[in-house]
Protein backbone atom coordinates (compact mmCIF):
# COMPACT_ATOMS: atom_id res chain seq x y z
CA UNK A 1 0.00 0.00 0.00
CA UNK A 2 1.34 3.28 -1.47
CA UNK A 3 0.35 7.04 0.34
CA UNK A 4 -2.00 7.23 -3.08
CA UNK A 5 -4.05 4.52 -1.80
CA UNK A 6 -4.78 6.45 1.59
CA UNK A 7 -7.37 9.40 -0.18
CA UNK A 8 -4.20 12.03 -0.01
CA UNK A 9 -4.68 14.79 -2.54
CA UNK A 10 -1.84 15.35 -5.03
CA UNK A 11 -1.10 18.47 -3.70
CA UNK A 12 -0.15 16.42 -0.43
CA UNK A 13 1.53 13.48 -1.84
CA UNK A 14 4.03 15.61 -3.74
CA UNK A 15 5.07 17.17 -0.46
CA UNK A 16 5.37 13.60 0.62
CA UNK A 17 7.50 12.32 -1.58
CA UNK A 18 9.57 15.15 -1.47
CA UNK A 19 9.94 14.23 1.84
CA UNK A 20 11.59 11.00 0.93
CA UNK A 21 8.52 8.82 2.25
CA UNK A 22 7.21 6.25 -0.01
CA UNK A 23 5.02 3.62 2.53
CA UNK A 24 2.87 4.05 5.17
CA UNK A 25 3.55 2.83 8.46
CA UNK A 26 0.90 0.55 9.97
CA UNK A 27 -0.85 3.46 12.18
CA UNK A 28 -0.55 5.64 9.45
CA UNK A 29 -2.46 3.27 7.03
CA UNK A 30 -5.18 2.60 9.77
CA UNK A 31 -5.79 5.89 11.09
CA UNK A 32 -5.09 8.37 7.69
CA UNK A 33 -8.81 6.97 6.08
CA UNK A 34 -10.68 7.10 9.57
CA UNK A 35 -9.34 10.52 9.51
CA UNK A 36 -10.63 11.29 6.41
CA UNK A 37 -13.62 9.95 7.00
CA UNK A 38 -14.02 12.81 10.09
CA UNK A 39 -14.04 9.34 12.40
CA UNK A 40 -13.03 9.75 16.13
CA UNK A 41 -9.73 7.92 16.72
CA UNK A 42 -7.89 6.32 19.74
CA UNK A 43 -4.07 5.74 18.50
CA UNK A 44 -2.38 3.44 20.92
CA UNK A 45 1.63 3.21 19.25
CA UNK A 46 4.58 3.46 20.73
CA UNK A 47 7.21 5.97 19.88
CA UNK A 48 8.66 6.14 16.59
CA UNK A 49 5.70 4.61 14.51
CA UNK A 50 4.96 7.72 12.44
CA UNK A 51 2.05 8.74 14.74
CA UNK A 52 2.56 12.26 14.10
CA UNK A 53 1.63 12.22 10.11
CA UNK A 54 -0.95 9.94 10.97
CA UNK A 55 -2.93 12.89 11.86
CA UNK A 56 -0.98 15.33 9.96
CA UNK A 57 -1.67 14.44 6.54
CA UNK A 58 -4.89 14.03 6.80
CA UNK A 59 -5.21 17.41 8.72
CA UNK A 60 -3.69 19.05 5.87
CA UNK A 61 -6.44 18.07 3.59
CA UNK A 62 -9.04 18.26 5.52
CA UNK A 63 -7.77 22.01 6.52
CA UNK A 64 -7.34 22.91 2.93
CA UNK A 65 -10.77 24.38 2.66
CA UNK A 66 -13.01 26.49 5.02
CA UNK A 67 -12.04 30.52 6.09
CA UNK A 68 -10.14 31.90 8.88
CA UNK A 69 -11.31 33.92 11.50
CA UNK A 70 -9.64 35.93 13.72
CA UNK A 71 -8.89 34.71 17.30
CA UNK A 72 -11.03 31.58 16.10
CA UNK A 73 -8.38 28.23 15.41
CA UNK A 74 -10.38 26.11 13.32
CA UNK A 75 -8.49 23.22 14.69
CA UNK A 76 -5.99 22.91 17.82
CA UNK A 77 -3.30 19.78 18.85
CA UNK A 78 -2.70 20.03 22.24
CA UNK A 79 1.25 18.67 23.33
CA UNK A 80 2.26 18.04 26.79
CA UNK A 81 5.85 19.60 25.83
CA UNK A 82 7.44 22.68 23.97
CA UNK A 83 9.71 20.40 22.01
CA UNK A 84 7.13 17.98 21.24
CA UNK A 85 4.57 21.10 20.20
CA UNK A 86 7.56 22.86 17.59
CA UNK A 87 8.11 18.89 16.52
CA UNK A 88 4.41 19.08 15.08
CA UNK A 89 4.34 22.20 13.81
CA UNK A 90 7.91 21.56 11.41
CA UNK A 91 5.62 18.43 10.21
CA UNK A 92 3.15 20.43 9.09
CA UNK A 93 5.22 22.87 7.59
CA UNK A 94 6.96 20.58 5.80
CA UNK A 95 3.67 18.50 4.89
CA UNK A 96 1.45 21.34 3.86
CA UNK A 97 4.13 23.38 1.88
CA UNK A 98 1.65 23.36 -0.89
CA UNK A 99 -1.18 24.38 0.89
CA UNK A 100 -2.48 27.78 1.97
CA UNK A 101 -2.57 27.02 5.79
CA UNK A 102 -2.05 29.00 8.38
CA UNK A 103 -0.57 27.59 11.59
CA UNK A 104 0.43 29.44 15.14
CA UNK A 105 2.05 27.76 17.54
CA UNK A 106 1.46 28.45 21.37
CA UNK A 107 4.25 27.34 24.00
CA UNK A 108 5.83 28.83 26.70
CA UNK A 109 9.26 30.29 27.18
CA UNK A 110 8.95 32.27 24.26
CA UNK A 111 7.27 36.03 23.69
CA UNK A 112 3.88 36.29 23.38
CA UNK A 113 3.18 39.14 21.57
CA UNK A 114 3.81 37.27 18.29
CA UNK A 115 1.65 34.32 19.00
CA UNK A 116 -1.35 36.97 19.94
CA UNK A 117 -1.10 38.48 16.14
CA UNK A 118 -0.93 35.15 14.75
CA UNK A 119 -4.13 34.72 16.35
CA UNK A 120 -5.62 37.82 15.49
CA UNK A 121 -4.85 37.51 11.92
CA UNK A 122 -6.73 33.68 12.29
CA UNK A 123 -5.05 30.65 12.30
CA UNK A 124 -6.11 26.80 10.51
CA UNK A 125 -4.07 25.07 12.75
CA UNK A 126 -3.28 25.77 15.99
CA UNK A 127 -0.72 24.03 17.92
CA UNK A 128 -0.40 24.72 21.73
CA UNK A 129 0.54 23.38 25.05
CA UNK A 130 -1.68 23.52 27.84
CA UNK A 131 -0.26 26.01 30.16
CA UNK A 132 -0.16 28.59 27.38
CA UNK A 133 -3.65 27.89 26.11
CA UNK A 134 -5.26 28.38 28.97
CA UNK A 135 -3.04 31.25 30.25
CA UNK A 136 -4.07 33.10 26.35
CA UNK A 137 -7.62 31.86 26.95
CA UNK A 138 -7.71 33.32 30.41
CA UNK A 139 -7.00 36.78 29.56
CA UNK A 140 -9.48 36.45 26.39
CA UNK A 141 -7.50 36.39 23.74
CA UNK A 142 -8.45 33.53 22.05
CA UNK A 143 -11.98 31.95 21.37
CA UNK A 144 -12.61 27.67 20.77
CA UNK A 145 -16.12 27.81 19.74
CA UNK A 146 -14.68 27.61 15.84
CA UNK A 147 -12.98 23.97 16.28
CA UNK A 148 -13.80 21.87 14.37
CA UNK A 149 -10.65 19.25 14.87
CA UNK A 150 -9.03 18.50 18.12
CA UNK A 151 -5.79 16.26 18.58
CA UNK A 152 -5.13 15.37 21.95
CA UNK A 153 -1.47 14.06 21.75
CA UNK A 154 1.16 12.20 23.94
CA UNK A 155 -1.78 11.78 26.58
CA UNK A 156 -0.03 9.28 28.97
CA UNK A 157 2.31 12.32 29.13
CA UNK A 158 -0.54 14.90 30.03
CA UNK A 159 -1.62 12.69 33.11
CA UNK A 160 2.18 12.34 33.94
CA UNK A 161 2.39 16.22 34.07
CA UNK A 162 -0.81 16.94 35.97
CA UNK A 163 -2.45 18.81 32.54
CA UNK A 164 -5.95 16.25 32.31
CA UNK A 165 -7.99 19.05 34.71
CA UNK A 166 -7.08 21.68 31.76
CA UNK A 167 -7.98 19.34 28.93
CA UNK A 168 -10.88 18.40 30.69
CA UNK A 169 -11.52 22.40 30.42
CA UNK A 170 -10.52 22.94 27.27
CA UNK A 171 -12.59 20.00 26.03
CA UNK A 172 -15.55 21.94 27.51
CA UNK A 173 -15.22 24.93 25.54
CA UNK A 174 -14.86 23.11 22.23
CA UNK A 175 -18.16 22.73 19.89
CA UNK A 176 -19.92 18.64 20.38
CA UNK A 177 -19.91 18.89 16.68
CA UNK A 178 -15.98 18.41 16.55
CA UNK A 179 -13.32 15.87 15.45
CA UNK A 180 -11.38 14.06 18.02
CA UNK A 181 -8.38 12.00 17.92
CA UNK A 182 -6.45 11.30 21.10
CA UNK A 183 -2.74 9.52 20.79
CA UNK A 184 -0.91 7.60 23.50
CA UNK A 185 1.29 4.81 23.97
CA UNK A 186 -0.34 3.27 27.29
CA UNK A 187 -3.71 3.37 28.12
CA UNK A 188 -4.22 3.48 31.94
CA UNK A 189 -7.63 4.03 33.30
CA UNK A 190 -7.90 8.01 33.71
CA UNK A 191 -6.77 8.31 29.51
CA UNK A 192 -9.60 5.76 29.31
CA UNK A 193 -12.20 7.73 31.17
CA UNK A 194 -11.33 10.65 29.39
CA UNK A 195 -11.87 9.59 26.16
CA UNK A 196 -15.18 7.83 26.97
CA UNK A 197 -15.88 11.29 28.28
CA UNK A 198 -14.77 13.33 25.21
CA UNK A 199 -14.41 11.02 22.20
CA UNK A 200 -17.96 9.66 20.36
CA UNK A 201 -17.91 5.99 19.17
CA UNK A 202 -13.95 5.99 17.92
CA UNK A 203 -12.33 4.11 15.86
CA UNK A 204 -9.38 2.40 18.41
CA UNK A 205 -6.15 1.84 16.47
CA UNK A 206 -3.31 -0.37 18.36
CA UNK A 207 -0.02 -1.10 16.04
CA UNK A 208 1.85 -2.28 19.04
CA UNK A 209 0.72 -3.40 22.94
CA UNK A 210 1.02 -0.91 24.82
CA UNK A 211 4.01 -0.49 26.84
CA UNK A 212 6.01 -2.80 24.68
CA UNK A 213 9.08 -2.07 23.60
CA UNK A 214 10.64 -1.47 19.55
CA UNK A 215 11.77 -5.15 18.44
CA UNK A 216 14.60 -2.96 16.78
CA UNK A 217 15.79 -2.12 19.94
CA UNK A 218 18.46 -4.16 21.69
CA UNK A 219 18.34 -3.67 25.31
CA UNK A 220 20.77 -4.55 28.59
CA UNK A 221 20.99 -3.30 32.07
CA UNK A 222 24.33 -2.81 33.61
CA UNK A 223 24.91 -3.16 37.14
CA UNK A 224 27.13 -0.35 38.61
CA UNK A 225 27.82 0.88 41.78
CA UNK A 226 27.41 5.47 41.36
CA UNK A 227 30.45 6.19 41.39
CA UNK A 228 31.58 4.21 38.39
CA UNK A 229 28.56 5.36 36.86
CA UNK A 230 30.50 7.88 34.19
CA UNK A 231 33.21 5.70 33.70
CA UNK A 232 31.09 2.95 32.12
CA UNK A 233 29.40 5.36 30.48
CA UNK A 234 32.86 6.34 28.88
CA UNK A 235 34.10 2.95 28.09
CA UNK A 236 30.69 2.14 26.11
CA UNK A 237 30.67 5.68 24.03
CA UNK A 238 33.96 4.55 22.90
CA UNK A 239 33.73 1.24 22.71
CA UNK A 240 29.87 0.45 21.60
CA UNK A 241 30.28 2.04 17.98
CA UNK A 242 28.31 5.08 19.38
CA UNK A 243 27.19 7.02 16.20
CA UNK A 244 25.10 9.45 18.19
CA UNK A 245 23.14 9.15 21.66
CA UNK A 246 21.15 10.43 23.74
CA UNK A 247 21.75 9.96 27.84
CA UNK A 248 18.78 10.35 30.19
CA UNK A 249 18.95 11.36 33.75
CA UNK A 250 16.41 11.83 36.13
CA UNK A 251 17.69 15.04 37.90
CA UNK A 252 18.60 18.44 35.59
CA UNK A 253 21.56 18.91 37.74
CA UNK A 254 22.57 15.22 37.21
CA UNK A 255 22.24 16.50 33.52
CA UNK A 256 24.57 19.49 33.82
CA UNK A 257 27.12 17.80 35.90
CA UNK A 258 27.13 14.93 33.28
CA UNK A 259 27.45 16.81 30.46
CA UNK A 260 30.25 18.41 31.70
CA UNK A 261 32.14 15.54 32.82
CA UNK A 262 31.37 14.52 29.21
CA UNK A 263 32.74 18.00 27.79
CA UNK A 264 35.79 17.80 29.93
CA UNK A 265 36.86 14.24 28.31
CA UNK A 266 36.45 15.99 25.02
CA UNK A 267 33.31 14.48 23.92
CA UNK A 268 30.89 16.63 21.73
CA UNK A 269 28.21 16.81 24.29
CA UNK A 270 25.24 19.03 24.88
CA UNK A 271 22.25 19.27 27.14
CA UNK A 272 18.60 20.14 27.36
CA UNK A 273 16.45 19.97 30.46
CA UNK A 274 13.36 22.24 31.87
CA UNK A 275 16.01 24.94 33.42
CA UNK A 276 16.71 25.88 29.90
CA UNK A 277 14.79 28.23 28.18
CA UNK A 278 13.06 27.68 24.94
CA UNK A 279 15.45 29.50 22.69
CA UNK A 280 18.48 27.23 24.29
CA UNK A 281 16.70 24.33 24.44
CA UNK A 282 15.24 24.69 20.98
CA UNK A 283 19.39 25.22 19.98
CA UNK A 284 20.77 22.45 21.42
CA UNK A 285 18.34 20.22 19.82
CA UNK A 286 19.62 21.66 16.42
CA UNK A 287 23.13 21.18 16.90
CA UNK A 288 22.23 17.34 17.40
CA UNK A 289 20.49 16.84 14.66
CA UNK A 290 22.77 19.17 12.10
CA UNK A 291 25.76 16.79 13.70
CA UNK A 292 27.84 20.03 15.62
CA UNK A 293 27.22 17.35 18.41
CA UNK A 294 26.91 14.28 18.52
CA UNK A 295 25.63 13.33 21.96
CA UNK A 296 22.92 15.09 23.84
CA UNK A 297 22.21 14.90 27.72
CA UNK A 298 18.64 14.78 28.80
CA UNK A 299 15.83 14.80 31.45
CA UNK A 300 12.66 13.43 30.87
CA UNK A 301 11.71 16.73 29.09
CA UNK A 302 12.90 15.67 25.81
CA UNK A 303 11.90 12.08 26.26
CA UNK A 304 8.78 12.02 24.39
CA UNK A 305 7.44 13.09 20.74
CA UNK A 306 10.90 13.83 19.75
CA UNK A 307 11.47 12.57 16.24
CA UNK A 308 15.56 12.76 15.94
CA UNK A 309 16.71 10.57 13.25
CA UNK A 310 19.41 8.27 13.04
CA UNK A 311 20.05 7.48 17.35
CA UNK A 312 22.32 4.75 17.34
CA UNK A 313 22.14 4.50 21.51
CA UNK A 314 19.88 5.69 24.33
CA UNK A 315 21.64 4.85 27.51
CA UNK A 316 19.90 5.72 31.16
CA UNK A 317 22.03 7.36 33.43
CA UNK A 318 19.82 6.72 35.93
CA UNK A 319 17.19 3.59 35.95
CA UNK A 320 13.51 5.76 35.60
CA UNK A 321 11.77 6.57 38.35
CA UNK A 322 8.67 6.11 36.39
CA UNK A 323 8.11 2.57 34.05
CA UNK A 324 6.24 4.09 31.20
CA UNK A 325 9.46 6.62 31.06
CA UNK A 326 11.80 3.99 29.87
CA UNK A 327 9.67 2.92 26.76
CA UNK A 328 9.37 6.49 25.56
CA UNK A 329 13.04 7.19 26.23
CA UNK A 330 14.44 3.94 24.86
CA UNK A 331 12.36 4.69 22.01
CA UNK A 332 14.47 7.52 20.77
CA UNK A 333 16.56 4.91 18.79
CA UNK A 334 15.52 1.85 16.52
CA UNK A 335 13.16 4.41 14.96
CA UNK A 336 11.65 3.55 11.30
CA UNK A 337 13.11 0.38 10.66
CA UNK A 338 16.50 0.97 12.50
CA UNK A 339 18.24 -1.17 14.92
CA UNK A 340 19.49 0.74 18.10
CA UNK A 341 20.71 -0.30 21.34
CA UNK A 342 19.88 0.83 24.91
CA UNK A 343 21.88 0.54 28.17
CA UNK A 344 20.43 1.12 31.67
CA UNK A 345 22.49 1.63 34.69
CA UNK A 346 21.15 0.42 37.53
CA UNK A 347 22.45 0.58 41.51
CA UNK A 348 21.26 -1.74 44.32
CA UNK A 349 18.76 1.16 44.88
CA UNK A 350 17.07 0.73 41.30
CA UNK A 351 16.36 -2.46 42.38
CA UNK A 352 12.32 -2.12 42.35
CA UNK A 353 12.68 0.48 39.70
CA UNK A 354 14.12 -1.62 37.26
CA UNK A 355 11.82 -4.64 38.23
CA UNK A 356 8.64 -2.06 37.98
CA UNK A 357 10.12 -1.54 34.11
CA UNK A 358 10.77 -5.65 33.55
CA UNK A 359 6.90 -5.93 34.98
CA UNK A 360 5.46 -3.45 32.90
CA UNK A 361 7.25 -4.48 29.24
CA UNK A 362 6.55 -8.01 29.94
CA UNK A 363 9.96 -9.21 29.90
CA UNK A 364 13.48 -9.49 31.66
CA UNK A 365 16.34 -6.63 30.27
CA UNK A 366 19.46 -9.40 29.98
CA UNK A 367 22.51 -7.92 31.61
CA UNK A 368 25.53 -6.76 29.23
CA UNK A 369 27.91 -9.51 29.37
CA UNK A 370 31.02 -9.94 27.24
CA UNK A 371 29.49 -11.65 24.50
CA UNK A 372 27.88 -8.14 23.71
CA UNK A 373 30.76 -6.51 23.94
CA UNK A 374 31.46 -4.45 20.35
CA UNK A 375 35.78 -5.20 20.96
CA UNK A 376 37.91 -8.00 21.74
CA UNK A 377 38.75 -8.11 25.36
CA UNK A 378 42.10 -9.76 25.83
CA UNK A 379 42.94 -11.07 29.26
CA UNK A 380 47.07 -11.28 29.98
CA UNK A 381 48.76 -12.73 32.83
CA UNK A 382 51.58 -10.91 34.84
CA UNK A 383 50.07 -7.16 33.16
CA UNK A 384 47.92 -4.76 34.72
CA UNK A 385 46.20 -2.19 33.30
CA UNK A 386 46.30 1.65 34.64
CA UNK A 387 42.98 2.75 36.01
CA UNK A 388 41.23 5.91 34.13
CA UNK A 389 40.35 8.80 36.26
CA UNK A 390 36.82 8.43 37.37
CA UNK A 391 34.72 11.74 37.79
CA UNK A 392 32.69 11.57 41.38
CA UNK A 393 29.17 12.09 41.02
CA UNK A 394 29.06 15.28 42.68
CA UNK A 395 30.37 16.96 39.49
CA UNK A 396 34.61 17.37 40.62
CA UNK A 397 37.27 14.99 39.32
CA UNK A 398 38.39 12.48 42.18
CA UNK A 399 41.02 13.60 44.09
CA UNK A 400 44.02 11.63 45.04
CA UNK A 401 44.12 10.17 48.62
CA UNK A 402 47.03 11.18 50.77
CA UNK A 403 47.34 8.02 51.78
CA UNK A 404 48.07 5.36 48.59
CA UNK A 405 46.58 2.51 48.84
CA UNK A 406 47.81 -0.32 47.05
CA UNK A 407 45.15 -0.30 44.23
CA UNK A 408 46.33 3.50 44.11
CA UNK A 409 50.40 2.84 43.77
CA UNK A 410 49.55 1.98 39.83
CA UNK A 411 48.08 4.88 39.24
CA UNK A 412 50.62 7.72 38.17
CA UNK A 413 49.39 11.11 38.63
CA UNK A 414 51.28 12.66 35.48
CA UNK A 415 49.61 10.77 33.47
CA UNK A 416 46.65 12.08 31.76
CA UNK A 417 43.32 10.19 30.90
CA UNK A 418 42.96 9.08 26.96
CA UNK A 419 41.04 11.86 25.40
CA UNK A 420 38.82 11.64 22.52
CA UNK A 421 39.07 14.53 19.71
CA UNK A 422 36.42 15.31 17.70
CA UNK A 423 38.15 13.33 14.66
CA UNK A 424 38.45 10.46 16.76
CA UNK A 425 36.72 7.15 14.19
CA UNK A 426 34.40 5.00 16.11
CA UNK A 427 36.36 1.84 17.32
CA UNK A 428 36.48 -1.08 15.08
CA UNK A 429 35.85 -4.90 16.56
CA UNK A 430 39.68 -5.75 17.38
CA UNK A 431 41.97 -6.05 20.60
CA UNK A 432 41.23 -3.69 23.45
CA UNK A 433 43.61 -2.14 25.34
CA UNK A 434 42.25 0.57 27.21
CA UNK A 435 41.51 0.72 30.69
CA UNK A 436 39.95 -2.08 32.90
CA UNK A 437 35.86 -2.01 32.30
CA UNK A 438 35.66 -2.99 35.58
CA UNK A 439 31.22 -3.96 35.37
CA UNK A 440 32.28 -6.24 32.65
CA UNK A 441 34.66 -8.36 35.54
CA UNK A 442 37.62 -8.82 33.14
CA UNK A 443 41.03 -7.84 32.83
CA UNK A 444 41.73 -5.82 29.71
CA UNK A 445 45.41 -4.48 29.65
Amino acid sequence: MSFADLGLSEDLLKAVEAAGYTEPTPIQKQAIPAVLMMKDIIGIAQTGTGKTASFVLPMIDIMASGRRRALMPRSLILAPTRELAAQVAENFEKYGKNHDLKLALLIGGVQMGDQVKALNDGVDVLIATPGRLMDLFERGKILLNGCELLVIDEADRMLDMGFIPDIEFICSKLPESRQTMLFSATMPPPIEKLAKKFLKAPKRIEVSRAATTNKDITAFKIPVQPRKKRETLRWLLNHDHVETAIIFANRKTTVRELNKSLQRHNFRSGEIHGDMDQTSRLRELDRFKQGEINILVASDVAARGLDIKGVSHVFNFDTPWHPDDYVHRIGRTGRAGAKGRAFTFVTDDDAEAIANVENLTGSEIPVFGKKDVRVDLVERDGEVSSPRRTDSEEGEPARKSPRKSREQSDAKPSRKPRRRSDDDEISQVGEWNGPQPSFLSVSAS
